[in-house]
């Protein structure tokens, strides 16, 4: 533990930042895994209301400095790409 009064009180802005950015990281991840369930599963029609959730999620946490924006527009691509290559197939 940090001795220093400066040092003890950037642990607990650390803390409350890493809280605060684990809702956005685990909500954007949890849309990606639910899209590519209903993709995996062929429910397209709910997959692509469901990326569009995901997006918005991954786009809040590019926006609030969790994630990279390059690393948000990376894990778009790549699902729209799942979904596209999933309705070509159907």
């Amino acid at each position: 533990m940090a001795n220093i009064k400066s040092a003890i009180k950037r642990a607990r802005q650390n803390e409350k930042r890493r809280v605060a950015n684990r809702i956005y990281r685990s909500s954007a991840r949890s849309g990606i895994k639910k899209t590519r369930r209903l993709i995996e599963a062929g429910d397209v029609e709910q997959a692509e209301a469901q990326v569009a959730s995901a997006i918005r999620a991954l786009d809040r946490a590019a926006q609030k400095g969790v994630i990279h924006k390059n690393n948000a527009a990376r894990r778009k691509s790549r699902l729209v790409k799942l979904l596209r290559k999933a309705q070509a197939a159907e």
